[in-house]
């Protein structure tokens, strides 16, 4: 199910329309071939995309981290944002943190594959970040936002996606104040967004209940090994 304008007027679809009609082609059993100009290697390399989304707070990050560690082939595009840096976290490695006229002009030259407003920030995935891993055959993983997610799936239903859930909403908001990063209208309005993406969970094909992180951490790498053997 695709979001309407109405409900999310800021979401666009074309920049990720076009990178989808340049890759389709190549598309095959859910993996992504080389473009044209590598086809004389003996052997194809493949890339799959793997989605991971769910609500702010959810565990997303701290997942991924351990997928990438017990599966190394795995490489994770950096998303791009609008808020500011957390303590700890670094530009270019955690997120390509860039001011709101900046992130304004990259959609306007269509550096974004998708791109969404949430909670009063912006998110994105960079054009270059998806082409440099998909046009090596390097399996990437995206984090990104249930609206990102929506519009992949529009445009690119073959990318397997997982859908990160907390075991109730109460233990949502306890990790939210827990981490420290937001103030209590912050944490509130994410909480808002939270209710109504999980709402979502029905239209994946995943759902990993992030409870006890191990357990949600074998889940995962057992989805994700399943689809790269």
């Amino acid at each position: 199910m695709r979001p309407s304008r109405s409900q999310y007027p800021d979401i666009r679809l074309d920049s990720f329309s076009l990178l989808h009609d340049e890759l389709q082609k190549s598309i095959r059993g859910g993996r992504l071939s080389l473009g044209e100009g590598v086809q004389n290697s003996p052997m194809t390399a493949v890339a799959r995309v793997f989605v991971i989304t769910g609500p702010s707070g959810v565990g997303k990050g701290t997942l991924i981290r351990g997928l990438m560690e017990r599966l190394p082939a795995l490489e994770l595009s950096v998303s791009a944002t609008t808020r500011a840096a957390r303590p700890g976290e670094r530009d270019g490695v955690d997120y390509h943190f860039l001011g709101s006229e900046e992130f304004a002009r990259r959609i306007e030259r269509g550096d974004f594959v998708e791109h969404a407003d949430y909670a009063g920030r912006r998110y994105g995935t960079l054009r270059s970040e998806l082409d440099a891993r998909v046009g090596a055959g390097v399996p990437v993983v995206l984090e990104i936002e249930v609206q990102g997610a929506r519009q992949v799936r529009a445009a690119m239903p073959e990318a397997l996606q997982v859908f990160i859930a907390p075991p109730s909403l109460d233990a949502l908001r306890t990790r939210l104040i827990g981490r420290g990063t937001d103030d209590h209208d912050e944490v509130e309005r994410r909480l808002r967004v939270a209710e109504h993406e999980l709402q979502a969970q029905p239209e994946f094909a995943h759902v990993v209940v992030n409870d006890r992180l191990e357990d949600a951490l074998e889940r995962l790498t057992a989805i994700v090994a399943g689809e790269l053997d």
